[in-house]
């Protein structure tokens, strides 16, 4: 009787395991694998009739991203043995403990083999097959953030429709008329950014970090950068959809944004690395994405004043509207692609402390070791849920704005996919006649090169017929 009480309590392999519940399990994990497959490839199938060209290739992204985590949890599953093997002194195992205490019983043999040298597992089976949890979790949350990010950046830059369309009435055209002179500080632009704080740094960054959280992007900020972006790479009068135009380009970081770099890997090391409790994580850990990402957004905010007073000091008067002049020397290092990789960062780590928050809840009980403390839950959860409402619904879209006012425009994004496509043909095709001709004409040498002439700007008709 006693026999039979043990060897219920073993664990069964497939030797001992009925052939009808190893097929049916594989079944179904391989028609959820399929299911998932399909809703993927239904999506792109959707945005390629769309012509969202950089949505398919953030989809892409995402998928990649899921694949090296996949292998990165089979190769855990794979030396998972390897690993606890590695043992090591009992009083540097006892270091960096997550807990206070520590639970060491366990039934494994690799930590039987160790516990018989006086010494533990650097990682037990146990601790790689909850490791895998995480990396899954991890996975969930990382793409639901991104997801939710961008969908609250482009429903934030949706209510800047009804200013695009102001641009094409008549009032704006009266109201912008380059016959009519004022002052740089009696515009709406100047009256907004030409305070007395605005040339003493000191206080135009604390200015600027509160004006974030009231209209970060305000109609007179929008009609303002619009047409200093339109002046810089087109003709006066231009009718191009600046809204479209920037919805492209936050399209096409987005596919940015989902990645994860390798140097993001390293941070999200240490972030494992410090959630020991000696560091007393919870009181500073939770609130490093949300200082860099109020950091980004006062930067934005700064770059818009100094742009103001940047016209200001080249002349006290207006002819028409204030004309900002768009420069890459406004951003950290001329590089104003580095707000968003700081953005990238910013939602990675974000979303990784809000997975190990569930992972650890799921797996250890609301109440466990982890969150002992009350300040503990509230502090993770509620800057979880603020760094994901302020990084998409305000700073996203204000990068997306400023960022455009950089020294070059990204002419991938002026033009549809069909306009980009029939340039490219035409491209072809003048190079094919020129180079059929250039046996014929003897001074063909002496003209410019037909690669000078393409990678000229476009004409501003050409920008029109883009956008219509």
């Amino acid at each position: 009787m006693v026999e039979e009480e043990v060897t219920t309590t073993v664990e069964r392999t497939l030797e001992a395991t009925p052939t009808w519940a190893v097929a049916t399990v594989c079944f179904v994990l391989i028609l959820i694998s399929i299911l998932i497959e399909q809703l993927l490839h239904l999506l792109a199938k959707y945005f390629s009739k769309k012509r969202r060209k950089s949505l398919i290739q953030a989809l892409d992204k995402i998928k990649s991203e899921l694949m090296m985590l996949g292998f990165l949890s089979l190769l855990l599953s794979v030396s998972e043995k390897h690993i606890a093997n590695i043992c090591i002194p009992k009083s540097v195992g006892e270091t960096f403990l997550p807990c206070k205490s520590m639970s060491t019983a366990s039934d494994d043999e690799e930590e039987t083999k160790c516990a018989e040298q006086g010494k533990v597992s650097l990682l037990s089976r146990r601790g790689v097959q909850e490791l895998q949890y995480l990396i899954f979790v991890l996975a969930a949350f990382h793409i639901f953030s991104s997801v939710l990010m961008f969908s609250l950046g482009m429903a934030k830059m949706k209510t800047w429709e009804s200013w695009e369309a102001e641009t094409r009435t008549l009032e704006y055209q009266v109201s912008n008329d380059p016959r009519r002179f004022q002052l740089t500080h009696q515009t709406s632009f100047g009256k907004r950014h030409l305070k007395f704080w605005s040339d003493h740094r000191f206080l135009r960054w604390p200015a600027c970090f509160l004006r974030q959280f009231y209209k970060s992007v305000s109609k007179v900020d929008y009609l303002t950068l619009r047409h200093g972006f339109v002046m810089a790479h087109f003709a006066e009068g231009s009718n191009f959809d600046f809204q479209k135009y920037i919805r492209r380009a936050l399209e096409k970081d987005f596919g940015v944004v989902v990645g994860i770099s390798w140097w993001i890997w390293i941070f999200a090391v240490l972030f494992l690395f410090f959630n020991a409790h000696a560091f007393h994580n919870y009181l500073w850990l939770p609130f490093f994405p949300l200082a860099i990402l109020l950091l980004v957004g006062t930067k934005l905010q700064v770059i818009i004043t100094k742009m103001c007073l940047d016209s200001h000091e080249k002349s006290h008067v207006v002819r028409g509207t204030l004309l900002v002049r768009p420069s890459d020397h406004f951003f950290w290092f001329g590089w104003p692609k580095l707000l968003l990789h700081l953005i990238q960062f910013i939602l990675f780590q974000n979303s990784f402390q809000v997975a190990f928050f569930a992972w650890t809840w799921y797996k250890f009980g609301f109440r466990s070791c982890f969150h002992r403390e009350n300040e503990d839950i509230i502090i993770r959860l509620a800057m979880g849920v603020v760094v994901q409402i302020l990084c998409g619904y305000v700073t996203l879209p204000l990068y997306a704005l400023v960022t455009q006012m950089g020294s070059s425009m990204r002419k991938d994004h002026a033009f549809t996919e069909v306009v980009v496509h029939g340039l490219q043909r035409w491209r072809a095709k003048a190079k094919k006649n020129l180079a059929l001709s250039s046996f014929r004409n003897t001074d063909y040498h002496a003209r410019p090169s037909l690669d000078a002439l393409l990678d000229t700007s476009p004409s501003p008709v050409m920008m029109q017929d883009s956008d219509q």
